[in-house]
């Protein structure tokens, strides 16, 4: 069984997505971090970083127990326990999905997230810390926009783990002050993937 720790976050949701995708039971635990959960002791021994999402297999590669933390990290040993073709086993293919699933991972997940903090959480108005993040948000929907118009997938022509990890953050495109009509290769490939049914289950965990 997996054991899936989180709350509704891009990161967060990630990870429900991918369980979905995968069509495996899970069960879910969620951590209000409004709340100050994800400082507890009991989930602090899952993820030492006080970070959601967090898993915990049961089976783990050994038939023990492991648990798994980083959004990346998961979806990569989801992928893998199951022998998902969201992460390919061809070499050049694997690569490819690795490279933008981390390109996610160091790119756009801390600089979204940084304009979703200055527009909308900050206590103060900081012009400066907006329009850096924000500029550097519209520079990475413009890779993102290549990207897709030289292949259907992040990943290349199928959907991948890459996908997975990126699309949560662009549903908050309207916080970051982006209209998807200016990226068309981004919108269409935004509206196929929400229109997927793993992904409309997996953006409303937990419940």
């Amino acid at each position: 069984m997996i054991h899936l720790y989180t709350w509704k976050t891009s990161n967060g949701r990630k990870a429900s997505i991918m369980l979905e995708e995968l069509g495996v039971p899970y069960e879910v635990h969620p951590i209000d971090i409004n709340a100050g959960a994800q400082f507890k002791p009991d989930f602090l021994k899952i993820n030492p970083n006080n970070r959601i999402p967090a898993i915990v297999d049961t089976e783990g590669p050994d038939g023990k127990p492991i648990s798994v933390f980083e959004s990346g990290a998961i979806l990569i040993y989801l992928a893998e326990k199951f022998e998902s073709p969201l992460l390919p086993a061809e070499p050049r293919a694997r690569i490819t999905v690795i490279q933008w699933l981390m390109w996610q991972m160091g790119g756009v997940g801390p600089m979204f997230g940084q304009t979703h903090h200055f527009n909308r959480f900050a206590p103060e108005d900081v012009p400066y810390a907006k329009k850096r993040y924000m500029d550097e948000t519209r520079r990475l929907y413009g890779v993102m926009d290549r990207r897709l118009g030289e292949s259907a997938h992040l990943g290349g022509a199928a959907y991948s783990i890459a996908d997975i990890a990126t699309f949560p953050w662009t549903v908050r495109y309207e916080w970051q002050g982006v209209d998807l009509k200016e990226f068309p290769n981004v919108k269409r490939w935004f509206e196929a993937v929400a229109g997927r049914p793993a992904v409309k289950v997996g953006l409303e965990i937990p419940v």
